[in-house]
């Protein structure tokens, strides 16, 4: 659903001495409780619009759904959705995934996990990615510009991340914004998934941000073989990297580009 993800406010412009009064365009951020099979999950904040991927690929990459199909995704499963404000969403997998434990604080838009311990749980739970081809230096150079004609809302905010999908190719499959990049991520892979489209062997994704544990977690979980950034990663997040059998690339820019791990 795509609606109200800018809001109209007034703002004072500077320009050397002058100024003057206008409407500026900025990001809506709201928060989207997730339930899994009607127990909720989390609680995370987000931008509206794609709240059903969101749902889905929280529940993938966060290792609820355990295998399981998603059978049904909607707004709030226990009531009317406008009561809701479009702020609830329930996974349904007909009771197939395991019971789930809901997290005990909110998600913020910047980041969800905390404590660098996560990463024995997540090796816990996911094997090393089978080898996939290598995608040249030169497509990952290429990404941020190949992705920038459809960051629509960062265009008219500048206060949102992407999310995209590619092909070693460096063809653009699919891109998505949000005010966090985590939710980003989660949208990409909760698209593929409901395609039928994971693992992502072979696929890259690029974000527009850093990449932290969280994200190199997610994009293990959805298979894919590469990460590239647009700034730098965490010293954990190249470490989960290293363990995923993961090349993760940092800024990303034309002609330069670190790489941090080679799968």
């Amino acid at each position: 659903m795509a609606r109200g993800r800018t809001s109209k406010q007034l703002v004072r412009r500077f320009s050397g001495t002058d100024s003057s009064r206008a409407p500026d365009q900025v990001i809506v951020e709201e928060p989207l409780e997730i339930r899994l099979d009607g127990v909720r999950v989390t609680t995370t904040m987000r931008t509206p619009g794609h709240d059903y991927e969101l749902a889905v690929g929280f529940c993938l990459t966060d290792g609820l759904l355990a295998g399981a199909p998603v059978q049904q995704v909607r707004y709030c499963a226990t009531g009317s959705a406008v009561d809701t404000k479009f702020n609830v969403v329930t996974v349904d997998t007909g009771g197939q995934a395991p019971e789930p434990t809901p997290r005990l604080t909110t998600t913020t838009s910047s980041c969800g996990w905390c404590g660098t311990d996560e990463i024995d749980a997540v090796t816990a739970r996911l094997t090393p990615l089978a080898e996939a081809p290598a995608i040249e230096p030169e497509v990952l150079m290429a990404m941020a510009d190949r992705v920038a004609p459809s960051q629509e809302l960062f265009d008219a905010t500048g206060g949102v991340h992407a999310a995209a999908a590619f092909t070693p190719e460096g063809e653009v499959l699919l891109v998505r914004e949000d005010i966090g990049r985590h939710n980003a991520v989660d949208k990409v892979v909760g698209r593929l998934l409901l395609d039928g489209a994971l693992p992502a062997a072979g696929l890259g994704l690029f974000v527009s941000g850093r990449t932290s544990f969280e994200i190199v977690q997610k994009a293990w979980a959805a298979g894919f073989g590469t990460i590239v950034a647009v700034s730098a990663p965490s010293s954990l997040a190249i470490e989960a990297a290293r363990r995923a059998g993961i090349s993760l690339a940092g800024f990303a820019r034309p002609g330069r580009l670190n790489l941090y791990t080679e799968a």
